[in-house]
């Protein structure tokens, strides 16, 4: 039962809580997110080469962003612990920021949904490529972490709208 503004994780006193799933049924649900690290072009080529310090930028976002998802409940409060079957963190080069785009896919067959899980991935990728080319570029900008679509569970099927 949602308690104020029909918020779910709010209870009828105003009290935060854990949402009860145990009655909700198994569904395949399956979110997908997305965001970007905009940097200068000469950071970019960096990457690209592989010449960073740190290492491999994009492979190392990309495991980081994997990990991170598998602890969302671990870093939002009031997630639950959940038995993660899919994620997938796609990093690919955007020459029009100029940047990397980063698009995570997280699946499970379970009762609550891993919308967070996907913002979770992305978000952490995206500060994992920030971390590893600071030391050549401070002033890249991390944007638009957004959920793009979930499915599964009684809520059904929800996509962005194209912009």
């Amino acid at each position: 039962m949602a308690g104020a503004e029909g918020l779910t994780h709010i209870d009828q006193a105003g009290e935060a809580h854990m949402v009860d799933v145990a009655d909700k049924s198994d569904t395949v649900r399956i979110a997908t997110a997305e965001g970007f690290v905009r940097m200068q072009p000469e950071t970019l080529a960096l990457i690209r080469a592989g010449n960073a310090k740190k290492g491999d930028v994009i492979g190392t976002a990309r495991l980081a962003g994997i990990m991170a998802a598998k602890q969302t409940s671990s870093l939002i409060p009031l997630c639950h612990p959940l038995m993660l079957s899919k994620v997938t963190v796609d990093i690919s080069e955007d020459e029009a920021l100029p940047g990397l785009h980063v698009q995570a896919l997280v699946k499970l067959t379970g009762k609550t949904g891993v919308e967070m899980e996907a913002l979770t991935a992305v978000s952490i990728a995206c500060l994992t490529i920030y971390d590893m080319a600071k030391a050549v570029d401070k002033g890249m900008e991390i944007g638009q972490i957004r959920l793009v679509s979930k499915s599964g569970g009684k809520s059904g099927d929800w996509r962005r709208e194209e912009e």
